[in-house]
């Protein structure tokens, strides 16, 4: 019994020792250790480049235009070495477009830039073991295709000196402008780079408005063959003031109205009711009555004409002359062709 009472005078001197540790708080923040949780849970951030930072991208405008000369058939070229100098040769492209190298021997330097070529003949001494490092500088003395051809309705046909690419304007030009006679669509030739192909052929339009002729962003290199045309011709016949075959200038488009109007206009004998247009269409000839009238009084359409049209405008019933299709087609082949300015 004695010792009954002792143990339970231990537990009860025990009880707040263990109350007291329940009720204590725990640690406060500061004293918990998790370093790597916090550090996995907030990854790094990096900060965004600014939205105007310059990029690394070249602009459009900055970057280099290509080489518009190239090297071609019967140019001269210098080819130069550094610290290399009894290796320096003047060289003459031959119609192959290969140069003959001293050691090196044959290289194709056809439709390549300076640069390029430098860099081919390099690669020829390098691949040889002539050299181990070359460095090769090459220079066109002569361009032998720094000529444009110019032929057709110009006023001074042949060819002319072209270091640069120049617009058609300029080109056309140095021969003196087009003549009277002349197309306004423009046909040139230009030779191709590679061996073997076909040559590319541009189909320009000079207008007749300045503005729109100025703006034309048609370039004429050297080497290029520019071939301007004959202009269609309209023949207005019959009993109008001056019959005779007028040139398709304004853009190498004319109306009925605008031909007859070249022609100084209906005689005062003819009859205006109609005009008779005379076509040819894959060989075969047709005929169409046209009131010429109402179109001068804006009651019917103006109508385009095609090259070797035939207007025929008839005299009056006071006159009483009429005509078929073949004497209209025999008077307009031997009409007289006036040049209108």
């Amino acid at each position: 019994m004695h010792r009954l009472r002792i143990v339970l005078s231990l537990l009860l001197a025990m009880c707040p020792v263990a109350v007291a540790s329940a009720q204590q708080p725990p640690n406060p923040p500061s004293q918990q250790a998790a370093p790597v949780a916090a550090t996995v849970a907030q990854p790094a951030v990096t900060p965004s480049s600014p939205p105007n930072a310059p990029s690394n991208v070249p602009d459009a405008g900055s970057m280099p235009q290509p080489e518009s000369l190239l090297i071609g058939p019967g140019d001269l070229l210098r080819i130069t070495f550094v610290r290399e100098s009894e290796l320096d040769q003047r060289i003459r492209v031959l119609d192959s477009g290969d140069i003959v190298l001293a050691l090196a021997g044959t290289v194709s330097v056809r439709g390549l830039t300076p640069a390029q070529a430098a860099a081919r003949i390099a690669g020829a001494y390098r691949s040889g073991q002539f050299l181990l490092h070359p460095e090769v500088s090459v220079f066109v003395e002569e361009y032998a295709t720094e000529t444009v051809t110019i032929l057709g309705q110009v006023t001074h046909p042949g060819n002319f000196p072209l270091a640069a690419p120049r617009s058609l304007i300029d080109v056309l030009s140095l021969a003196g402008g087009l003549t009277d006679i002349a197309d306004r669509h423009i046909v040139i030739e230009r030779k191709p780079v590679a061996p073997g192909a076909q040559p590319e052929r541009i189909r320009a339009f000079l207008s007749n408005h300045a503005e729109d002729a100025l703006n034309a962003n048609v370039l004429v290199r050297p080497g290029d063959t520019v071939v301007v045309p004959k202009a269609g011709i309209v023949y207005v016949l019959g009993d109008v003031a001056h019959p005779g075959g007028y040139v398709m200038q304004n853009d190498s488009q004319l109306t009925v109205l605008q031909a007859i109007a070249l022609a100084a206009g209906a005689s005062k004998t003819a009859s205006e009711k109609r005009v008779r247009l005379v076509r040819n269409i894959d060989g075969l000839t047709h005929s169409l009555d046209l009131p010429l009238r109402d179109m001068e009084r804006g009651r019917a359409p103006d109508v385009p004409l095609q090259a070797n049209d035939i207007l025929y405008v008839p005299f009056s019933l006071a006159k009483n002359i009429s005509l078929g299709i073949a004497n209209i087609t025999a008077a307009a082949s031997s009409a007289l062709i006036y040049a209108t300015r």
